[in-house]
């Protein structure tokens, strides 16, 4: 997964913000349970970049209203 740009989250709908939350958020648990049983990661950095674009996210949400 890219990271995604702050003007590209803005152009998204309420839904498919909330959709791309779910997506990440899902795959940051499998990332996470790889690293935890001892599997090397393919791309060590993806962790913190999916954390980050998460809180990208979360934060656009607060700023538009969507979330309080």
């Amino acid at each position: 997964m890219a990271i995604i740009r702050p003007d590209e989250i803005r152009k998204m709908t309420p839904d498919e913000r909330k959709e791309q939350i779910t997506k990440l958020s899902s795959d940051l648990i499998i990332e996470r349970a790889m690293a935890s049983a001892g599997g090397a990661p393919e791309n060590p950095g993806r962790i913190k970049e999916m954390r980050r674009t998460i809180a990208r996210v979360k934060t656009i949400q607060r700023e538009l209203g969507e979330v309080k």
